[in-house]
């Protein structure tokens, strides 16, 4: 993040605010490499932080009151109080933002109001966790400036009670843990269930290999119906089992737990995903502490598959993109994010990156599909402060 963007974000704040912020920082969208769906089960995940950011330029205020503006929406600045914040009584973006207010403020934490201007080059919908990019920037703003003395998994917490509560989407601990505590050049290994942490090195330059993200551009809304009923199916398999998450369900008592659920086939589809993506997280970490990154790749592939036929949350874009990658000579691939379209990752040698964009964008014009959008996908830093302006 160069200090251009900053300046350009405080420019703006000035433009909007009349005069200079307090500060401006930023916190990054994530892509998952492997863990689908296990945080609300208290399992295991590994995203790690992608050089896209939000970008929030904010003062304090004293007087109850909160003002927002987005770069990237149409609209003035939308002015709320503080003290009439309540959950799901907002259906903008302004939610986020305002949702993460609430949520310090319901903490016991005194946040009493602020201005805030926002851009952000996380793009939306995509599965990369622009929603939680969003909240996390304020989050780390507002703890700054207020003093509150928060640490990364902390805000985290507050960021997902934000948009669980206020927001009303039921998403776990994973997306806003990424933005807050990922580190440059690392995966973040993450137990959802008691937030422990261990950074894996990740550098895929230094061996010869690149992970790109495939956008789809199809569109996804976590608030809406299907993401809930696989959380809804997961909880039904948990209580079926007798165990507090399916977390709790080892992998060596997975067939036996599957006969145990007899007739509940659309329950047992779910807890087979959870527990075997579970095991592929301990082994793509363990693969990745040995040296042997490479072997990784069929591990997507798998995670891809369970994702597909068990989870049932793939779309013919990211099937595509797949087949298309594997067939093009990548090591591996997998949809990432949580489902109904967003992003596929491909993981390839540096020597085959042109040929596999190339089969994808044509794969996708052949189908008639929207084109999709191609990067490399980067470990980078998690939140932080950019620079201090007044």
């Amino acid at each position: 993040m160069s200090e251009a963007v900053a300046g350009e974000v405080a420019e703006r704040f000035k433009q909007l605010y009349g005069a200079d912020p307090e500060g401006v920082w930023a916190a990054p969208g994530r892509v998952n490499l492997i863990g689908e769906h296990t945080d609300y089960n208290d399992g295991f995940v590994m995203p790690f932080a992608l050089p896209h950011t939000a970008v929030a330029a904010v003062s304090r205020r004293d007087d109850g009151l909160l003002r927002l503006h987005s770069a990237d929406l149409e609209g003035g600045v939308a002015e709320l109080r503080v003290d009439e914040l309540a959950p799901q009584s907002d259906t903008a973006w302004t939610a986020y933002p305002a949702g993460v207010v609430w949520a310090l403020r319901e903490a016991g934490h005194p946040v009493t109001g602020a201005d805030v201007h926002l851009a952000s080059t996380v793009p939306a919908g995509a599965g990369l966790s622009s929603s939680a990019a969003l909240e996390v920037v304020v989050a780390l703003a507002l703890n700054d400036l207020f003093g509150l003395g928060l640490r990364g998994w902390q805000l985290a917490r507050l960021c997902q009670r934000a948009e669980n509560v206020y927001v009303g989407a039921p998403v776990g601990i994973m997306d806003q843990t990424a933005s807050a505590c990922c580190e440059a050049g690392h995966a973040l290994f993450l137990d959802t269930r008691d937030l422990s942490q261990r950074q894996i090195p990740f550098d895929l330059a230094a061996e010869g290999m690149r992970l790109l993200v495939v956008d789809t551009q199809v569109k996804h809304a976590h608030s809406e119906g299907e993401y809930g009923k696989r959380r809804a199916g997961c909880e039904k398999g948990a209580d079926l089992l007798g165990v507090d998450a399916l977390r709790d369900v080892p992998f060596d008592g997975l067939d036996e737990a599957l006969a145990r659920l007899g007739d509940e086939e659309e329950v047992r589809r779910l807890v087979r995903h959870i527990v075997t993506e579970n095991h592929r997280v301990e082994r793509v970490v363990s693969l990745l502490e040995s040296g042997d990154t490479r072997a990784i790749g069929p591990l997507l592939v798998e995670g891809h598959a369970s994702l597909r036929d068990d989870f049932r949350i793939s779309c013919p874009e990211l099937d595509l993109v797949v087949d298309t990658a594997m067939a093009s000579g990548a090591l591996g691939a997998r949809m990432t994010g949580g489902g109904f379209g967003g992003s596929a990752i491909v993981l390839a040698d540096i020597a085959d990156v042109d040929t596999i964009t190339k089969a994808v964008e044509e794969a996708f014009a052949a189908a008639a599909f929207t084109a999709p959008r191609v990067f490399e996908a980067i470990p980078s830093a998690g939140a932080r402060r950019l620079s201090r302006v007044a």
